[in-house]
């Protein structure tokens, strides 16, 4: 049996990033947006990326400043393999290093014209950017990292419903397709790369998203009422999951799900 003062220091690590460089992608809006705040509260100076819309990013870097933090704003399409190499570069010639990569960025294929491109479109697009976009990335983080002696740590995000099967419908089969195979990657990947680096997955469920505001009223208040939770997650939860999974204190974690859905996939 440990003593005593070892399991109480083991027991108040607090959920400190101080110290690290955290990487967000897709951080302009949503989720990303919040996991970058939530990191630079949490003590991390943030690399945060955007594919399209420059103002959000531009305005998540002045929140980061404003919490006394460096930030390091970049332009990059994940889903390119030579983007991926240089934003790992760009990022440590701007902060020295990267000590945290979470990949966030997905496409868009719910919200205004995306809702009508053909389903093999958005098929292409969620393979494209969600599932090729953050194998490339990964790579370009796992070569970063083996060359820092503290090594790091690898978010990516899937879906809490890949471990359901209990969906009907395109968008299910299409989402399952590039989150599912998001989730056998980074399981892989977490082998591959340990010990030094460890890899882990968020799956968000329902999250108050632009989605969510957009979304008929009567068809979320149906989603709602199946949660046992009863409520939608706010960005801020999924950063906080991030966050954990981030810090020194999930140091033993490594090729898991943290699934942040109030309930609905158990």
């Amino acid at each position: 049996m440990r003593s005593a003062p070892v399991e109480q220091s083991r027991a108040s690590a607090e959920l400190s990033l101080a110290g690290k460089v955290v990487l967000v992608t897709g951080a302009s809006s949503g989720i990303g947006r919040a996991t970058a705040l939530a990191c630079a509260q949490a003590g991390a100076d943030v690399v945060l990326t955007y594919a399209t819309n420059a103002a959000g990013a531009e305005s998540t870097a002045g929140e980061v400043r404003a919490l006394g933090r460096r930030t390091h704003v970049v332009r990059a399409d994940v889903a390119d393999s030579t983007a991926a190499t240089a934003l790992a570069s760009s990022a440590r010639a701007a902060l020295g290093r990267v000590d945290v990569w979470i990949n966030n960025a997905g496409a868009d294929i719910l919200t205004d014209a995306a809702r009508d491109l053909p389903w093999i479109e958005k098929l292409d697009r969620l393979l494209s950017v969600d599932l090729r976009g953050t194998v490339l990335a990964s790579w370009a983080a796992v070569e970063l990292m083996r060359a820092q002696d503290t090594g790091g740590v690898i978010l990516n995000t899937a879906w809490d419903h890949i471990a359901a099967g209990g969906m009907t419908g395109e968008y299910a089969q299409i989402f399952c397709a590039a989150k599912g195979g998001v989730y056998s990657f980074s399981r892989v990947l977490a082998r591959t790369v340990a010990p030094h680096i460890r890899v882990n997955v968020l799956a968000p469920g329902w999250v108050e998203t632009a989605y969510g505001a957009a979304l008929d009223p009567a068809v979320k208040q149906r989603i709602t009422d199946a949660i046992p939770l009863r409520r939608w997650a706010r960005p801020e939860e999924v950063a906080a999951a991030a966050v954990f999974l981030a810090c020194d204190a999930a140091g033993y974690i490594t090729g898991q799900m943290l699934m942040i859905n109030g309930g609905d996939v158990i």
